[in-house]
């Protein structure tokens, strides 16, 4: 019986993988659902009402990158993290374009996969519930008046900076593509070193270290991530 804790559905067609999962997640405190096909999986889903689904991309029934784009086709709203073994970086930027909200390749560690599932899970409250204003360290950004600071320094970004930042702090915790930020600044039809250009004029501004970023985070061959606002910043607390 399922209780009233955070459920997690595991989509994985091998056992020993969602026994592991099962007991890693239920010792972080989750409720877990499994389902070894696609088939089963949509059925959990629409019984189960899971608040997160971890899928492997391996199904026998349906290729997960399938099973994603239907879920999203069809509005599901929950965070998806893909979980495989797949390392390609084609795969892996089809699976975020589609939707997914992280990858997380195997082998993997328990600790690493249950901080990305509470990234997740605060991403999808905030995207809920956005408010104006995102905290990380010493980096604050008002996203009503604009204005972004350090350590309460006023930061002066160029408009394309600026819109950099905004679009990474709209989805904080959360892997975008070099494509989806193409997209929403340029309109897509730009060069991808345009934009590692302009996230190292961004880093040099934000960042303590630049060649160490502590906010902006690269996602090697896939994209960037900005790092989660603090709680008190989520909760408003």
């Amino acid at each position: 019986m399922i209780t009233s804790a955070i459920k997690i559905l595991i989509v994985d067609d091998e056992p020993p993988i969602r026994k592991l999962l099962r007991v890693g997640l239920v010792t972080e405190g989750y409720a877990v659902i499994e389902a070894a096909d696609a088939r089963e999986a949509i059925e959990r889903v629409v019984e189960d009402r899971p608040d997160l689904i971890v899928l492997d991309l391996g199904l026998p029934d349906m290729p997960g990158h399938d099973l994603l784009e239907k879920w999203r086709n069809g509005q599901l709203g929950l965070p998806i993290l893909i979980l495989s073994s797949r390392t390609d970086e084609a795969g892996i930027v089809r699976a975020l374009e589609l939707g997914a909200d992280d990858y997380v390749t195997k082998p993997f560690g328990m600790r690493e996969l249950a901080a990305r599932i509470r990234v997740a899970l605060r991403h999808r409250l905030q995207q809920q519930g956005e408010r104006p204003i995102f905290q990380a360290g010493e980096l604050t950004v008002d996203l009503v008046k604009r204005i972004v600071k350090v350590a309460d320094r006023e930061v002066k970004l160029s408009p394309k900076e600026y819109d950099i930042l905004r679009i990474l702090v709209q989805h904080a915790g959360k892997v975008l593509t070099h494509q989806h930020l193409l997209k929403e600044v340029w309109g897509g039809s730009t060069d991808v070193q345009y934009l590692r250009v302009y996230v190292r004029q961004l880093r040099q501004k934000i960042e303590r270290s630049p060649d160490q970023p502590e906010y902006i985070l690269t996602e090697t061959g896939v994209g960037y991530r900005l790092r989660e606002a603090e709680q008190a910043a989520i909760t408003g607390s």
